[in-house]
This record gives C-alpha cells, structure tokens and sequence, in this order.
C-alpha cells in the first residue's frame, strides 16, 4: 500500500541533458526542476563566495546569503547582507559552485537592518569557467537587465531564459535605491552536471520514505496512509480546528491507541506553530512514516518505544499560515511569510503569562502557603471570548490539559539550537537575560540530549546560521538568555502542567527545497528518537490510598527542587530528574502525608517510586461526622465545656 502510495505521490528530480561545459545557452529544459545551490542552508562555504569589494567584514560576501538576519547593531560582525564598499556599477558578487552547474536562476533580497534601507533594484549576470573570461547573459545582442528589488524584505527570483551551464556565477548590481546603497542577499538556483560526483557536503538517506513538501490534503492523505499501514498502534484525531476552519490533525503511536495506559508516560511532538516553518512538518511527516516501518521491519527500539510510551505527533499546529507560505513557494516566502496565525497572532507566544502571576506570588510570599509553586492557573480574563487569542492556541490548551503529558518538544525553524524554559525575563527591562526554572539541570540534560545527537548541532567548525555561535554553548540555550518572549508555549506548559517542553530549532532555513528533506532527516532522526526516550528518565510510580485505589491530583515534591507535579486521574505519575538520590514527599487532601528516598539511575528507564496514603485523621473525623448528620465541635468549645465540668 505504500510503495503505491510513493508510486502516486512522487516527483520526479531534474533531468539535466548533456549539454557542452561551456559558459552558453544550451537547449531548453525546465527551469524550475532545479534547486537552490545551498547559499541559505550553509551548503555552500563561506570561501566559495566573493565579492569587488565590502563596507566593512560584517557586510561581507559570506553574509550575502539569503534569508540571513542582521545583528541588531549597525557594524555589527554578523550583519545582515553583503554590501559593496562603493556605490558604482562596477560592483559584483560571485559564487563558486566548484564544479560545472546548469544555472536557471537568481533569487535576490535587499539588506536586512532595523535601521537602513537597502537593496539592489537591477542587475546583469556573467558567467565564466576559470573566473577570469566572464560572458554576459543576453537578450539577442543585448546585456539583460533583470529588474531586482522594491523593498528588502520580499525575495525575487529571476529565471534566465534558458539555463546556462558554468562553474562560476557574477551578480552585477546596475542599479539600488537611491537613499540607500548596494547589498544584497542571494540564492542560485541550479543543477549539477551529468555524472558529476557528489561533494563533500551531500549527505544521502537509505529510508524509504515520501520526500517532498505535502499540502494539507496530502498531509491529512499520507497520515491516512500511515494509520493504515500500522491500524494496531496507530490512531488519528483532531484537537479542533484552525481559523480558516482546518482540522489541526494529530497521529497518535502506541501499543494501545486511544486508551492512558497506568504508568505508561505520554509524549509529544508538535510543529508549525509558525506556518513558515515548514522543516519541522515534514520531519513529523517522516517519523511517523519511519515509525510505523520500522515496527512493522521489528526494530526492537522503536518496538520499545511504541510499547512503553504512548507518542502523539501534531504536525502543523498553524495549517493556515502555511498555506500562504507554500504558495509562494520555499524560496520566496521570505523570512516571515505565513508564521502568524490567520487572524495575525504568533501563536507560539498567545498563551497566558503565568510567569508574571508566579513571580509576583513568590513576591509577596505566598508561596506555597497560599499559592502553589505548580499548576499555575489560567486567570479568568484569558478563557473570554473576546480575548486576544488564537482559535488554534485554545485548542492546545484544551489539548495539553486533557491529556497529562511528561515531554514534549515543538519544532521550530531558523536556527540550529535547543532552548527551554524560561523564554520570559524575570527583569521587565530586560531584552536578555539567563531565567532558569527549578528543573534548570533537568531541561538543560533534555536539551543536549537532543542537540548532541544531531549531526550539525554542536559541531565546532559549522557556520552559525545569523549571528549566533550557538555551538559555542553546546548548542543549547536558556529562552530568555537568547530574548524574552512572554506567554510561550514552553513556560505555560512547564506552569500550567506536568509538562516539561522544549523547542527545537532544526535547521537554518525555514523552508528548505524539498531537495534538502532527505540531509534534513539524517541531521534529525537520531536526535527525534533519542528526546523521545528521555521521558523514561527519572521517578514513576503510582499513589494509592489502603484500598488500593489510585489518588488523583496528588502532589508529588522532591525536596530541593521548587517545583511539584501531580498525579493523573489514575493516581499514576512521572517525574523527569537526572540521576542521583532524592527525597519525595506526596501529599493528597484528605490523606497523610508520606515521604521516600528514590533513587534514579543512569541507564534509560524511570525508577519506579509508588505510595500508599492513609486517610489523616482529620479526613476521618469529617467522614464520621458527616456520616451521622453532626458537624465537628471546635477546640474552644471543647475547652469551655472541660472547664465547666470541672467547676
């Protein structure tokens, strides 16, 4: 069934002819089979790009990559673009592609700056073999003048009339805006020759999986494909709807679908939030394809993890705003295209700030006497209809409350880091600034976790992707060290619920070409597989009352970590800690409170910790008198009439 389906849905790559290795226009071909050369997704190296001449070496040739962000200071070493030293038309910009390319295109954006206008409004191009004798693209006897930009922020892809076969490719700016000066970001479409062998930075996949950008028909198509192909583990559903009135699809992977197993821990990925950042869709798309056949092949790991984890997979939280960006097509929706939701809302950052509630509790001492330092609850305002937020974020809050979740990670785009809570600074003035939760030892293991298993994460000599050097820091970050954001969905969920969750930024461009799916899966899959068995970490365990019947909402406290869970309606719970020895205390109204030396190991699986809670004795006296229609008498009470009787 599904080989018929790849059968089906597959797309053929280019056909490149064999046409003679010189800088010419050979025959007609389709333009648009060919892909981008890598420019956006570091593919091609800072020394295979060149330039006449640089304002300063934050401007230089190396940044004139597209989609690239500026630093937010002018003369910053990591600025947004490549801008000439001189504003004349004898300028370029030059790319080496190292070997012969059929080029069909030239995608340009202007600088990117909060505080300059800049961009190139027309251009030549000029091709060459050895760099030194250059030949003009023309129109008949005549140099083509392409028409570039407007502004610096839309991309603008030129097709050449007829592809051209060369090694070397020149940008020559003709004419920019006139209040600002020559820069530019670039992107070369083009195909490899026939029988050229791959370089150094190719990577190749043997996973027979569907590798291409899926439309929402063809999402909901493929996730039906994969239910069918696995009906035994797994289950799809929907937690409700978008703006425009689009089911928000969830695939669920468990032995026992559709059914809380006591004690099994539930996981979840999800994606799109930003409807730009498509990566992380397909690779949602793509685990669940690998999943299911690799269970079916009998991989003992992910049989492993199908039976002891029930796995819920959200692809595309925002399916409206990735409708915008997709029709403009990976190349040029830009950097922000399709990432808020229909009615305008970044519905990453639409959940209720319980940060500031927490914070002004702790302020005034009410915690945990008065306020609990956990389950954070969601103030009145923002459950009304007339508050501003996002139909689809209502459906996750719905969603993360329904179901109690331990891990979770979102899969984000534009950047090659991990980051946890918390995304807001404690300080209101602070742009940045290192938040760490109590379980700051914790997230920080979940977040290398995931960053050390990717194949470009934490690797030394790889390029940042803007303008941060995250593999610096193990390709990890604190959320608000990078820059506050309020109301995310990481800190919610970390307040609100059991729910310890991440974001994972998985590649440098948002939307790559679907070209680059296959390297993107390799980079991931090991890191997808390796954050889901870490909710086998730490203490489980189950909280009974002397029937033997599971305590729901019970509290479970480790000391010194100001941070408590709670049971699920079971009574069942689990408590992500790093290895060592720890006391947990559990308390349950009504009941006694009991405590317990646990210990977690270093080897996967969660160290199992249960609990039996008697009824306290005040519980027992409220039952008793309850039970004969009397209502307990209070200590004065019983003094004053002591005093009587012995008067």
């Amino acid at each position: 069934l599904y080989s018929r389906y790849i059968l089906l849905v597959s797309r053929f790559s280019c056909t490149v002819l064999q046409n003679e290795a010189a800088a010419q226009i050979p025959g007609s071909s389709l333009l648009t089979d060919c892909p981008p050369l890598g420019l956006e997704t570091l593919k091609i190296d800072d020394f295979q790009l060149h330039a006449s001449s640089m304002r300063h070496y934050g401007l230089g040739p190396h940044r004139g990559r597209l989609n690239i962000q500026g630093g937010l200071y002018e003369d910053d070493l990591y600025d947004g673009g490549w801008c000439a030293g001189r504003n004349d038309p004898l300028q370029w910009f030059e790319v080496d592609a190292r070997r012969l390319m059929k080029f069909t295109g030239v995608v340009t954006q202007g600088r990117s700056s909060l505080w300059s206008s800049d961009w190139v409004s027309s251009y030549k191009v000029l091709l060459s073999n050895d760099s030194h004798s250059w030949v003009t693209l023309k129109n008949g006897s005549r140099d083509l003048i392409f028409s570039a930009n407007r502004e610096k922020e839309i991309p603008v892809l030129n097709l050449f009339p007829k592809p051209v076969v060369a090694r070397y490719i020149r940008i020559n700016p003709r004419s920019w805006y006139s209040s600002g000066s020559i820069c530019m970001r670039v992107e070369i479409m083009g195909c490899p020759m026939p029988g050229d062998q791959r370089t150094r930075n190719e990577v190749t996949t043997t996973d027979n999986l569907d590798f291409r950008h899926h439309s929402y028909k063809e999402m909901r198509q493929l996730m039906k494909v994969v239910n069918e192909m696995c009906p035994n583990i797994t289950r799809i559903y929907n937690i409700g709807k978008s703006y425009n009135g689009q089911k928000l699809y969830a695939i669920e992977i468990s032995d026992n679908p559709g059914e809380h197993e006591l004690g099994e821990p539930e996981f979840r990925y999800t994606a799109g939030s930003h409807g730009n950042e498509v990566l992380g869709r397909e690779l949602l798309l793509l685990l669940m394809q690998f999943m299911c056949q690799e269970y079916l092949s009998g991989n003992t790991r992910i049989r492993r993890l199908v039976h002891e984890t029930r796995i819920h997979l959200l692809p595309s939280i925002n399916p409206d705003g990735y409708e915008k960006a997709s029709e403009a097509g990976s190349e040029l929706s830009g950097w922000s295209l399709g990432r808020w939701s229909q009615d305008g809302l970044d519905i990453h950052h639409n959940f209720p700030d319980l940060n500031s509630v927490l914070w002004e509790a702790e302020a005034q001492k009410w915690v945990p006497r008065k306020f609990h330092n956990h389950h954070v609850p969601i103030p009145d305002w923002y459950r009304s209809t007339n508050a501003t937020v996002a139909v689809e974020t209502r459906a996750l809050v719905s969603w993360m409350e329904k179901i109690p979740f331990v891990l979770g990670g979102n899969l984000q785009g534009g950047e090659l880091v991990v980051t946890f809570p918390f995304d807001r600074t404690r300080s209101v003035t602070a742009l940045r600034e290192a938040t760490p939760t109590a379980d700051d030892h914790v997230f920080r293991w979940l977040a290398f976790s995931y960053a050390s298993t990717h194949r470009l994460m934490t690797h030394a000599s790889r390029r940042v992707c803007h303008t941060d050097d995250f593999a610096k820091e193990d390709g990890t970050i604190n959320g608000a060290s990078w820059h506050t954001a309020a109301g995310s969905m990481n800190d919610f969920s970390y307040l609100h619920t059991n729910c310890f969750e991440l974001s994972m930024y998985v590649g440098c461009d948002k939307f790559p070409h679907e070209t680059e799916l296959p390297e993107e899966w390799e980079n991931n899959r090991e890191s997808l597989l390796v954050f889901m068995e870490q909710v086998h970490r730490g203490i489980k365990g189950v909280v009974r009352d002397v029937q033997g019947k599971g305590i729901a909402n019970a509290i479970i406290a480790v000391d010194g970590i100001n941070h408590d869970i709670r049971t699920a309606s079971d009574g069942d719970y689990w408590r992500l800690l790093n290895p060592g020895e720890y006391r947990v205390t559990v308390r349950a109204e009504g009941f006694s409170v009991s405590s317990k030396v646990c210990a977690v190991g270093y080897d996967i699986g969660a160290s199992s910790c249960d609990f039996v809670l008697g009824r306290s004795n005040l519980s027992r006296i409220r039952e008793i008198m309850q039970k004969f229609n009397k209502q307990p008498i209070s200590m004065r009470q019983r003094l004053r009439q002591r005093r009587l009787l012995d008067t």
